[in-house]
């Protein structure tokens, strides 16, 4: 297998997995489940992101700041103007408030609902710029 195929796999791995929990964000939500599926949304946008990043042969840092891979990914001469408008710091905080009881209020559900939409969003152009770059999962 050539490296480039299988870089191209992992890409669509990260993606993949984006949409996973884009889907159960959706399932979560519809069950009342608001703080798991706010996670759910920062873990897919956090994950679609990260596939930007691997396309363009950076290696994802450990971090659940969304606003950092994007930046990260701006460095790489990707657009980025589209998606900045988004609320992505309140999307990171996500990554750690909606999982543990002591780390403030559980996200309500239009909270929830405006996570997933963003985190929709996110996934939706990151597909559209992995395209632009020649990555089609």
């Amino acid at each position: 297998m050539k490296e480039s195929q299988y870089e191209r796999e992992v890409v669509c791995k990260w993606l993949r997995k984006a949409e996973k929990d884009l889907g159960a964000a959706s399932l979560l939500l519809q069950e009342d489940f608001f703080g798991e599926s706010a996670f759910h949304s920062q873990q897919a946008a956090e994950k679609a992101l990260k596939a930007i990043l691997i396309a363009i042969g950076q290696r994802p840092p450990r971090t659940h700041r969304l606003e950092l891979l994007l930046e990260l990914i701006a460095r790489h001469s990707i657009d980025i103007e589209n998606i900045r408008e988004l609320d992505l710091g309140t999307l990171s905080d996500y990554a750690v408030e909606a999982r543990y009881p002591d780390f403030g209020e559980e996200p309500s559900a239009s909270e929830a609902q405006e996570a997933l939409s963003i985190a929709g969003r996110v996934v939706e152009w990151a597909r559209e710029k992995l395209g632009e770059i020649g990555v089609n999962c």
